[in-house]
Order: structure tokens, then sequence, then C-alpha cells
């Protein structure tokens, strides 16, 4: 299911005691006194900056319950009551914006009033102030997300909004954005990173010295995030852990709104078990508490799970109803995307070719695979950039705890100095004392060198993460793009092609209809070139068989009547890891390119070796030759590509090339990660 977590994310509010972050506010209470006399104390309140307080606190709670007549009432109140203060009438501010979210065009006038409120706010040193300018930066990213921006959303938290939380040491601030970091990645489908975020903010959630239902909510959150995530890289006894967390947090708040959101991920947990019954009971029991709290985002989740059952018991009609209610209700666009590719995977099943091509060709026409490459790729690098940032502060930090021994040393060396001045006679101590001199510089040296050693190994790190997120970014992508085409449009244009085949047999003359034949080989030879595109993206021979024999492949595949391509395996280890494999794959099937369609050869030696933990390529070719420089004259990416591919498995690269022919020896480490 796509993005199932974004269909969840609604706006949180908070004021400087109140603050809520989530993609839902789930309330833990087990009754309202509490509430009650808040909205009592705030009614009688006397004093202006207090009474400002607690009716924002309130504003809080009636809006989640989208209490709108209440919201407006003590909103009123609070502004009211802010006259006399220039920080709480800017506070309101922030209060004032969210009433768009009540208008059909709320996102533009949000956003608006969310800059002007911040302006507003940032002059001020007090807690208060940055929890809101927090929370405004977490709503402006949730509503970045429901555009689709989620390069602007990633920005927004860990540029914006984690370093105001640390700078006030709010734990449970810092654990809900990176649960909504953890989010991010979920979106992206970057499961191990989601899991990564979840223990973040896990572990500063339970720092806490008071655990309050607001905080018990969040990491109620954080670890049903972690255990779907957990489910989907199919790790079901880890994820049935944090379920069991989880009940231990909400078991006490039998009527919170909390438990349809825990119900839809153990009811898919029984799915993913194959215990069809008790997942469908479960799910029931979540959609009466959803529709009771009025909670739409997890009725159509908890269907969407609902009819992938039926679609596994193969009662697609039941499916396709689930779906067609979904479809006419929802307004995420990506959702949309979702349920069209379901309609096409229950009429396949159905052979009713007819609906199964019209929504196989709408659901191919709303893909946006390159601005999906884009985001994806942005959110990595993003988050290596923080992590980067982080890496430097602690370079930062080492830098001054050194120039604090200097400073230590040195002056106990003046010390040392002045003494020997004053005792001239005690000519013994002051050649111990030079002694314990020396061997201190020395040791200074040496320290020297080792914090430069560690800081070189930061660096490397960094940029070995960085290049890592970028290429895995780009597997994942071409991946997924080329189980769409092959499994999608690749299956539509075949049962097109079969079905006019069987068409023609019957009602053509293959002498008279020569045009009709000949159309019908055009398609044919369309459907065989979208299936090679496929499989340039994912070779398929790779996942199956292994690297030799997708390496043999793809020398068969450039073949040609006047290029001959020699290709020589030697010891090639089958058991080789997949990454391992993909990128040796990629380093080759860019140096076949270069030199087929840049050095005109008509033929190509390629050798291929491993010997323990080193792998060497070989290729020849008797072309024209290429200046080893251009990559520094020209804006091609093709040996930069292959450069960044072959400096990841820390490897080496030779290149001989003159107008006679080209060399390029490359050894790589198999064990290079």
């Amino acid at each position: 299911m796509i993005n199932k977590y974004l269909l969840l994310l609604l706006f949180t509010l908070g004021s400087q005691y109140v603050s809520a972050q989530g993609s839902y506010f789930y309330y833990l209470e087990k009754k309202n006194s509490n509430f009650d006399s808040l909205v009592a104390a705030a009614n009688h309140e006397t004093i202006d900056t207090i009474k400002a307080i607690k009716s924002y606190q309130i504003c809080a709670t009636y809006f989640t319950r989208q209490d709108l007549d209440n919201y407006n009432k003590y909103l009123k109140q609070g502004l009211e009551s802010s006259s006399k203060s220039q920080i709480y009438k800017d506070i309101g501010l922030y209060y004032q914006a969210l009433i768009h979210f009540t208008k059909p065009d709320f996102a533009a006038l949000l956003e608006k009033d969310f800059v002007t409120a911040e302006s507003a706010l940032k002059k001020y040193r007090s807690t208060e102030a940055k929890r809101i300018r927090i929370i405004m930066f977490q709503n402006l990213s949730l509503l970045k997300v429901m555009q689709t921006k989620e390069t602007e959303a990633m920005n927004l938290i860990i540029n914006k909004a984690v370093p105001i939380a640390i700078s006030i040491g709010d734990n449970e601030l810092i654990g809900g954005l990176y649960k909504n970091v953890a989010l991010l990645f979920y979106n992206s489908h970057d499961f191990s990173k989601a899991i990564e975020y979840c223990n973040l903010a896990e572990l500063f959630l339970s720092k806490l010295k008071k655990q309050t239902p607001q905080s018990n909510g969040i990491m109620g959150e954080v670890l049903l995030l972690k255990a779907e995530c957990l489910m989907r890289k199919d790790k079901l006894p880890e994820a049935k852990i944090e379920l069991n967390k989880t009940y231990s947090i909400i078991k006490n708040y039998p009527e919170s709104n909390f438990n349809s959101l825990y119900l839809s991920n153990l009811g898919y947990y029984q799915m993913k078990q194959k215990n069809y019954p008790e997942a469908l009971k479960t799910f029931d029991l979540g959609l009466q508490n959803a529709e009771k709290y009025k909670n739409t985002n997890i009725t159509e989740r908890i269907k969407l799970f609902k009819h992938q059952i039926y679609q596994e018991l193969k009662n697609f009609k039941q499916s396709n109803n689930i779906l067609k209610e979904v479809y006419q209700k929802t307004s995420y666009k990506r959702t949309k995307q979702e349920v069209m590719r379901e309609f096409f995977k229950n009429y396949t099943a159905l052979k009713d070719t007819v609906k199964a091509n019209l929504y196989a060709t709408e659901y191919i026409n709303s893909l946006d695979s390159i601005n999906n490459i884009s985001i994806h790729k942005n959110i990595a690098l993003l988050e290596a950039k923080y992590r980067k940032a982080e890496d430097e502060k602690k370079i930062a930090w080492l830098y001054t705890e050194k120039a604090k021994k200097q400073m230590e040393v040195s002056k106990k060396n003046s010390y040392l100095w002045l003494l020997s001045l004053a005792l001239l006679s005690f000519i013994g101590l002051l050649i111990f004392l030079y002694i314990i001199y020396r061997k201190n510089k020395k040791l200074s040296e040496q320290k020297e060198i080792n914090l430069q050693q560690k800081i070189e190994d930061i660096k490397q790190k960094e940029e070995l993460s960085l290049t890592k997120a970028i290429l895995d970014g780009e597997e994942r992508e071409r991946e997924r793009i080329a189980r769409d085409l092959h499994d999608g449009l690749g299956g539509m244009l075949a049962g097109v092609k079969i079905n006019f085949s069987v068409w023609s047999s019957s009602h053509l003359n293959p002498e008279k209809d020569q045009e009709f034949y000949k159309i019908l080989g055009q398609l044919d030879n369309s459907v065989s070139e979208l299936r090679h595109v496929a499989r340039n993206l994912m070779p398929e021979s790779l996942l199956n068989f292994g690297l030799e024999t997708a390496l043999h492949d793809l020398c068969e595949f450039y073949n040609r009547k006047n290029l001959e391509i020699d290709f020589q395996a030697i010891d090639i280890d089958k058991a080789l890891p997949l990454n391992i494999q993909l990128n040796i794959y990629r380093i080759v099937q860019e140096l076949l390119a270069n030199a087929i369609k840049h050095a005109e050869a008509s033929s190509i030696l390629l050798q291929c070796s491993q010997s323990g933990e080193s792998f060497l390529i070989t290729i020849e070719d008797n072309g024209k030759g290429f200046d080893k420089n251009i990559e520094k004259t020209t804006k091609s990416m093709g040996l930069r590509n292959l450069k960044n591919r072959v400096n990841y498995l820390k490897g080496k690269m030779e290149i001989n090339s003159d107008h006679q022919g080209t060399i390029i020896n490359i050894e790589l480490n198999i064990h290079g990660e």
C-alpha cells in the first residue's frame, strides 16, 4: 500500500505547556475531568496572562475534537486576555492561522499566516515561543507532505524544528520530530531508515522523567510505525514485540481513539500470518473505533487492508466493492493511484481485458516517476547532510577539548618554568621537570596525529554514506519502474497483441490484410522494446541466476554483425552479496556502452575474474580511443558515475587509451562497503 501513514496526517496543536505532535492527536484519557477542570479554571481566572495560556490550551483540545464553535470562543478569549502581553498576542497568531484549515483553499492561507507568526515569534528567547515555532514548523512540514513536497518537509524538520527542540532540551518534542522523519522515510519505502529514526524517537521519549497521556500517545505511534516497518521487511517476530509494547501502553485506555490505529496494525500482522478470519474481526473492531471518533483516514486504511484479504481469497467482487467505496471518498491522489492499480489486478484476474486495460492506462498516466526519483534522492541527501553536520559538531567539540588541554598544558609549563627559575639550585628537579615537559609534548603531538586521523575517518564515512544513499536510491527506483513497466504496461500490451492475433486468425486473410499484420508486427516490436527497457533498468537474469549469467546475457545483447564481444569469466563466486553483484554489473554495463557508442569498436574483449576479496575487470577494444582527462572538460556523467561506483567499492581504475584502442583495468574490493 502507498503512504498509509501519510493518510493519517492531521495538523497538530500546542501551547507553551501543551505540545502535540504526530500523524493524529490520539487521546489516551480515561475521563475528561482534567479538561473540565481546565475549562472551569480558565473561565474564572483573573490574571490575564494565565487566562490566555489556559484559553490556548483549551483551543488545542477543541480543534483536535473538531469542535470549531468552542475553538473560536476560547481563541477569542485568549486573544482578549493577551492584549497587554505582546508575546502572547504573537502566540495567538498561530492559533488564528489554524482556522484556515477549515477552508477549501486552506494551504496557501495557512502557509502565509505561519510565516507571519514565525517572523513575530523568532525574536523571543522564551521556551514557550520556541515550542510554538517547533510545532508550526512541524505542521508546515505535514502540509508540504500533503502537497507531495517531501523534500521541503524533511528540510523543515531536520534543519528548522530539530535544532530548536535540542536547544531547549525538550525530549518529548525531539522524539515527536524524529518520529516524523521516520514517517518521511516510511513514505519513501526506506523502511530501514524509518526504523533507525523510530529507535531515536523511542530513545528520547524514554528519557522523560514523567510519562503523560500525551507522551504515551507519541510513544505508541512510534512503536506502531516501527512495527509496520518491520512487517514490511517480513520480520514478524520483532514486529510482534513492538505491538505488545504498544498494547502495554494503551490497555488502560479502552475508550481511546488510539485503539483504531493499534487495531489496524494488529490486523495487518494477522493478515501477514495468513490468519484472515482473525484479521477481519480485528479490522471490524478498528472500524468501529475509527467511525466513533470520525477518523476517516484510519477507516480508509483499514478498508484497504480488508480489500487485500478479499483479493488474496479471490473474492474479487467484495474486493472491488471496497475499492469503489474508498475511491469515491478519498481526496488523496496517491490513494487513487493505488486503487486504480488494485482494480487492474482484480480485473486481470477476472479476465476482463477491457476494464483491466482501462485502469492500467489510468494508473500509468497518473504516475510521476521522475519526480519520485528526485524526491527520494533529495530526502536521502538531506538526511545524509544532517548526519554530516552532526559529525562536524563532534569534530568542533574535539577541537575545543584540544584547545582546553593545550591551555592547561601551557599554564602548567609556565608554572614549571617560573618554579625552575626560582629554584635554580635544584638542578636535578629542573632536569626532571624538563623530561616531563618533553614527554607531554610528544603525547600532545601524538594526540594531534590521532585527532587528524579521526577527522579523516569521519569524513570518509560520511562520503561513503552519501554515495551509498544515492546508489541505493537509484537502484530502488530502477527496480520499481522496471516492475511497473514489465508487469503493468508490458502485460497490458501483450494482452492487446494476443487479442488481436486471436481475432485476426478468424476474421482476416494474411494475404489480403497485410497492412494489419504489419501493424501487429509493430506492436510486437513495441512489447519487445518495452521489456528491453525494463531489463536494462533491473536485469532479471542477475536476480535469478547470478552475476556471471547476467554478464553473459549483457554481452549477447550487444553482439551484432559488425561487432564481436569475447567474454571470459574466471572463478566468479555465485554467493557474492546482491548489492556487490549489482554494482559490478552496472560498471560493466557502462564500460560496454562507452566502447560501443563512443569508441566505435568492432572487437571487444571483456574479462572478469575473482581472487579472494578482489574482483578484476579488464576490457580491451580496437576503437578510436579517447582522452583520459575528458571528464574534466565535458559534462558527461558516464565516466563520473563509473568512478563513483569504483570508489564506492574501494577500487582502483587504470585507463590506457590511444588512437588504436583502449584498455581499462579495474580492481574492486568485494568487501568494500
